[in-house]
């Protein structure tokens, strides 16, 4: 029987006056992946989270293209079959603007075809409508605004 080790990654958030810090866990044999951090510096309230698609910043937020959307589907929130892999539904700022992130995501995988690594973070604006809101945009990115900040996901010391 293999040993079982935990794969960490690890993401620092820029943009602004939001920063933040994001940790990715998982186990090396699959499973669940753990994501948490803090996000500050945002307006009260909630924001969407994504990973999107390329981990390039070259143009800052704007370079990472769309959501992490390998299987082709619409987009979602994160309990919901029919989704983006990158869909992570929304964080919640508190009236201090900090944001604590505790996600336990079934379609994030730091291993793989798959795989995140080397894809970014961001954190919109506005609230995700996780597809329900019936704007234009709505089904293929939750409607939910700006690119207020942005990191790649990079192998994390262990």
């Amino acid at each position: 029987m293999a040993d079982v080790s935990v794969i960490k990654a690890q993401c620092q958030m820029k943009g602004g006056e939001v920063n933040g810090s994001i940790i990715f866990e998982q186990k090396s044999d699959g499973g669940d992946t753990k994501i948490t951090g803090e996000i500050t510096g945002l307006q009260p309230g909630d924001h969407g989270f994504h990973v999107h698609m390329f981990g390039d910043l070259s143009d800052g937020c704007l370079s990472a293209a769309g959501h992490y959307n390998p299987h082709n589907k619409e987009h979602g929130g994160p309990t919901v079959d029919n989704r983006h892999v990158g869909d992570l539904g929304n964080i919640t700022a508190g009236d201090d603007g900090k944001a604590t992130i505790d996600i336990t995501d079934s379609l994030v995988s730091l291993t793989g075809q798959f795989s995140v690594i080397g894809r970014a973070v961001v954190v919109h604006a506005d609230t995700d409508d996780l597809g329900l809101g019936g704007h234009d945009d709505s089904k293929t990115t939750g409607h939910a605004g700006g690119r207020l900040a942005c990191g790649v996901i990079g192998i994390a010391k262990q």
